[in-house]
């Protein structure tokens, strides 16, 4: 992917203009520096002719100090432009990773289904990391070296024309072939970039999985794939930096031809009478000046081409949309419905399934059919009522609550709640009104009331007490040793009954009018299920809201009004729990005979 300037321009653009005074007052401290860079080389040709004509030590000495004045003031402008610069970059870069964050959050489940932490972490926080130095210094700097040697030049030429061509000509071949190469690393930074995000996403879910792979002895294997992967990194990265150091090198050859120019034009000048020795000085002073600010200019580019590398890998992040068609969810949108005259999602809630198919990936390869997960789905759940959903592993149970919760849209057919289709639903209001627990549980290093209430400020204490007293877990919340300012460490210093207990107080505090139930107590010993047992008693206990329960256990769904068996994505039983398990003929009551848990998992 290449880069074009308009693309870099437009990313400078909408980060920079909220900081335009901060880089207002960089460019001044920049082309500050730069006008006393200019001066300082005139004040010691002065003192060389003036010492030369055997003048006093007062006039030297004053040409001294002011000498000294003049690099010590540019020196604290220079420190000061690194600071202001920094904080510039720091700004800008910090914005970019929120939006970029944002954006990423907003995608559907098969965004990141294919795309794992570590990656993500990479790309939002390591390519970003690139474009700090582009952000800060990057256009000042070109302009102001720009700048710089303009104004070496017609110092030059204000010295003398023959100098002044010499070196324009050789200026100009100089950022001619700096220009050409300009994009020459930046296929190659990319795949330094992407070998970085693969190292790290492999990283990542090697080192969450520890223990999986020491109960199963793959250490071997993984510390293979670890010096693989790093190697990979290691090369791309170690090329791309070649291909920049190579721009770098061919400028190095270049300013040594420009000094050599410089010493044999002066030289001439010097003996033919033209220049004096503090002119010759100058001459070479210049000329060093010039490969300040080229070699400045080739840093730069190397800068961008680490910065291309990073935007095109934004862009292309960017340029991912979400596939829920009509999404509605934006940052700070309110929970109420977003149509006027369209009915409140209040109290219990209905699900309805027509004639919906859905399959995870569109299509195969060479046109290929997609492989459906459910088939031609169509049922209804009246408000208040429990659904017990059964089905072997794989059968689509959590798929069908997925399209409920609207992690992804139906392929065809229709999906409603509370009699509206969801597509037609505020991605936040829908989901502040179906509540769902699943059998794993997502902990943050945070407080429990932080855990509890996903940072929302706005519920007090009180109302999450009362949740909690109300659900009977007063015991559990006098264990903790600092109430509700207990810091958890990422969930790792809860059972897993205990996590289970803060998912249901989350639904209880959302009071949703749909509750989803993913085998929330597939995995607890019979104490915990028995309170969690009691837990669900409360929540549905009073008709409030509706319920899909999905559940190989039958504790689990002898509290269910109806019962719903899956086979393959398609619907072979449904009916009344009563119904079907007082008939021999159907599925539900085979199942009750034969025993759940070995049928169904």
């Amino acid at each position: 992917m290449r880069i074009t300037i308009k693309q870099y321009w437009a990313l400078l653009a909408d980060y920079l203009r909220p900081q335009r005074l901060r880089v207002f007052g960089l460019a001044i401290l920049l082309f500050s520096n730069i006008g006393l860079q200019l001066v300082n080389p005139q004040i010691m040709r002065r003192f060389i002719d003036t010492a030369l004509t055997g003048a006093g030590a007062e006039g030297l000495t004053m040409m001294a100090l002011l000498f000294i004045g003049v690099a010590l003031t540019q020196q604290i402008l220079a420190v000061t432009a690194v600071y202001l610069g920094e904080n510039v970059a720091w700004t800008a870069t910090n914005w970019l990773r929120y939006d970029l964050a944002r954006h990423c959050l907003y995608l559907d489940m098969s965004f990141h289904n294919e795309h794992t932490p570590g990656e993500m972490i990479e790309r939002i926080d390591g390519d970003i990391n690139a474009l700090s130095t582009f952000f800060s210094q990057f256009t000042l700097q070109v302009l102001g070296n720009g700048i710089l040697l303009l104004g070496v030049l017609i110092l030059l030429f204000r010295e003398h024309v023959q100098v002044g061509l010499a070196l324009t000509v050789f200026v100009v071949v100089t950022l001619v072939v700096i220009n050409k190469m300009r994009n020459a690393a930046v296929p190659h930074w990319q795949l330094a970039r992407q070998a970085s995000a693969n190292f790290f996403s492999f990283l990542e879910e090697r080192l969450a999985g520890t223990e999986e792979i020491r109960a199963s002895g793959a250490k071997a294997y993984v510390m293979r794939r670890f010096f693989e992967l790093l190697r990979v990194f290691w090369r791309t990265t170690v090329k791309a930096r070649l291909m920049a150091f190579a721009m770098i090198n061919v400028a190095w050859l270049l300013f040594a031809v420009g000094t050599a120019v410089a010493f044999v034009v002066g030289a001439n000048l010097y003996q033919a009478g033209a220049l004096t020795l503090g002119g010759v000085y100058l001459i070479v002073h210049y000329t060093g000046m010039l490969s300040r600010p080229i070699e400045r200019i080739s840093q730069e580019i190397e800068n961008l081409q680490q910065a291309g590398a990073g935007v095109a890998r934004i862009q292309e992040l960017w340029q991912v949309e979400s596939r829920l068609q009509g999404e509605g969810e934006k940052p700070g949108q309110s929970l109420k419905p977003i149509r006027p005259g369209q009915p409140d999602l209040s109290g219990p809630l209905s699900a309805s399934f027509a004639h919906v198919s859905f399959a995870y990936e569109a299509g195969g390869a060479n046109g290929a059919p997609p492989e459906f997960v459910l088939h031609n789905l169509s049922f209804r759940l009246e408000p208040g009522r429990v659904l017990g959903l059964l089905g072997r592993t794989g059968s689509g149970k959590t798929t069908l609550t997925r399209l409920l919760f609207r992690l992804y849209d139906p392929t065809v057919g229709c999906v409603e709640v509370g009699d509206i289709n969801v597509r037609d639903l505020p991605l936040a209001y829908l989901r502040h009104r179906v509540g769902m627990v699943t059998q794993n549980v997502q902990l943050f290093h945070a407080t429990i009331r932080d855990n509890l209430t996903f940072f929302d400020r706005t519920i007090s204490d009180t109302d999450i007490l009362r949740v909690i007293y109300d659900l009977g877990l007063r015991r559990w919340y006098e264990s903790l040793p600092q109430g509700l300012d207990t810091v958890l460490a990422g969930g790792g210093d809860l059972s897993a009954g205990e996590a289970q207990l803060l998912a249901f107080t989350r639904i209880f505090l959302k009071d949703p009018g749909l509750v989803i139930l993913d085998e929330a107590s597939s995995r607890l010993d019979p104490a915990t299920e028995q309170l969690i047992e009691g837990t669900v008693d409360r929540l549905l206990g009073d008709r409030r809201r509706t319920a899909i329960i999905i559940a190989h256990r039958l504790a689990t769904v002898q509290r269910a009004d109806e019962i719903m068996i899956l086979e393959r994505g398609c619907v072979q039983e449904h009916g009344r729990r009563e119904t079907l398990a007082r008939n021999p003929d159907s599925r539900f009551y085979q199942l009750l005979q034969t025993g759940l848990e070995e049928v169904l998992v």
